[in-house]
């Protein structure tokens, strides 16, 4: 029986802003400055099972609004045809994982899922394998198994799980209870027990299993999700779940769906178990935690990018576009990028969702997308901007291609900077080096694409009296899109 990874990638992870935005979030960063976690997380699953009947493709359930950055990180670590599946809309992890299944079934009968978020850390691979590996013969018997954290100091932050009795070797327990986060005198109650675990979100099960379990608890779901794959469309290196139908999908989590019933009733004959794990886990969900897991110099201090340290401890400093001085500082995060900075310390992490929430009331634009937006041909940065104008930095990846396209309300001047453009304008196609300019007028047709070998990049000039990224009427789009 293969075991099939599957990583759950929906997730927005607000509280790392101004580096996680909305269509952008947390498990696409590289926070330690080499590969990102989602990167970090698949490379994961197909090393730590090496010793085992893995099958060939893994299942990533992502929202569609990042689909394209997903799959270019994957191809980017060599994970090329994946089986990405799109969620319309996020409903949790109990939907997310129904679908998973539903695939896995489909394309190879049953197999045992080994499912996990994509923004974990998990230092110790071989102690993670090991657990992998021990929990196998309860999986293929029917069991579903999730996997504990012991825990090391009295975190309020997460969900606990209180173990029952040994059911293997004091390598696997029943699972006495879920409980939710507690206060710090709870929390120091259960670190003295010995009896609890951080809730890690890492499961373990056959797909035919999870089926009959969440059909039996949740039925509407079961059934939305069902109709959502018989329905959903390929589409490149995606798979599109049926909106119509996904959208009215009841929205849980695993653990409230089905883990938290299990034990609570013997009808399906399914037992809940947990894996203790102790693997230098994190779910890095704040500033404080990305410190807490970072490489650190013999103050303290994590530095990132261009960053100075002065007379400074125990800091957090990324600089992503310009020098960062810290002078003086202890216990201080400081985030810079192109557009934001966040300025605060390690004991005020946990105040970020109300400023996420005051920057969405205002309407700030970067709640949603940095700078920088990632495209499937490449990217562009929106440079400087003005009433009028709108200057981007525009690299088109080799062999890629813009969509065929139209503005109402505005012209283009592009100017090529490295690699060779070939332009379509109007009837007229040319070929542009290194120092060769082109004007596209307003309402002419126009695409811009990369033929060669290397990037392309462009400065791209817009003019006119409406600039937003919605004055664009498509006429042709090899990627498949309507929207940008």
């Amino acid at each position: 029986m293969n075991l099939q990874p599957v990583i759950l990638s929906g997730g927005s992870g607000t509280r790392l802003w101004p580096l996680s935005r909305e269509k952008h979030p947390k498990q696409l960063l590289a926070l330690d400055g080499g590969e990102s976690m989602l990167q970090a997380t698949a490379r994961r699953v197909t090393d730590v099972c090496g010793s085992l009947t893995v099958a060939q493709r893994l299942i990533i359930l992502c929202n569609e609004e990042y689909r394209f950055i997903t799959a270019e990180q994957l191809r980017d670590i060599g994970l090329e045809n994946q089986t990405l599946l799109l969620e319309p809309v996020g409903k949790n992890t109990a939907p997310a994982l129904t679908l998973a299944a539903i695939a896995a079934v489909n394309q190879q009968d049953d197999t045992i899922l080994l499912v996990m978020p994509a923004d974990h850390v998990i230092a110790d691979k071989t102690a993670f394998q090991t657990a992998v590996e021990s929990g196998l013969d309860q999986a293929k018997n029917g069991a579903i198994i999730t996997f504990g954290i012991k825990a090391h100091r009295p975190e309020t932050g997460y969900g606990y799980i209180k173990m029952g009795e040994a059911i293997a070797d004091d390598a696997i327990y029943a699972i006495d209870r879920f409980v939710e986060k507690p206060d710090l005198a709870t929390a120091q109650m259960y670190l003295d027990s010995g009896q609890y675990l951080w809730n890690s979100g890492i499961f373990m099960m056959r797909a035919s299993i999870w089926l009959r379990a969440i059909k039996h608890f949740n039925p509407s779901m079961y059934t939305v999700c069902v109709q959502s794959m018989t329905n959903a469309k390929s589409d490149c290196d995606f798979v599109r779940i049926a909106k119509e139908d996904f959208s009215s999908c009841p929205s849980d989590s695993i653990d409230y769906a089905v883990m938290e019933k299990l034990n609570a009733t013997t009808d399906l004959g399914i037992q809940a178990c947990v894996i203790p794990l102790d693997v230098g886990w994190s779910d890095v969900g704040a500033w404080d935690a990305v410190w807490e897991v970072s490489e650190k110099d013999a103050q303290g201090n994590c530095a990132r990018g261009d960053v100075m340290m002065e007379n400074s401890k125990n800091c957090l400093a990324m600089a992503d576009s310009r020098l960062l001085v810290c002078l003086g500082m202890e216990d201080a995060i400081i985030i810079e990028t192109p557009d934001a900075v966040l300025v605060t310390n390690k004991a005020n992490t946990s105040g970020m969702k109300q400023v996420i929430t005051r920057l969405k009331a205002g309407q700030y634009k970067q709640t949603d997308n940095h700078r920088k937006v990632y495209r499937p041909w490449g990217h562009y940065d929106s440079v400087d901007s003005g009433e009028h104008f709108q200057v981007k930095r525009i690299v088109v990846k080799p062999g890629g291609r813009l969509s065929m396209q139209l503005h109402n309300h505005r012209a283009e001047h592009w100017v090529v900077v490295s690699g060779v453009a070939t332009v379509t304008r109007g009837d007229e196609v040319m070929t542009l080096q290194p120092n060769e300019s082109t004007f596209i007028p307003l309402g002419v047709k126009h695409r811009l694409e990369n033929l060669g070998t290397t990037d392309l990049e462009v400065i791209e000039v817009q003019s006119g009296t409406y600039l937003g990224e919605d004055d664009i009427v498509r006429f042709g789009d090899i990627y498949g899109r309507a929207d940008a």
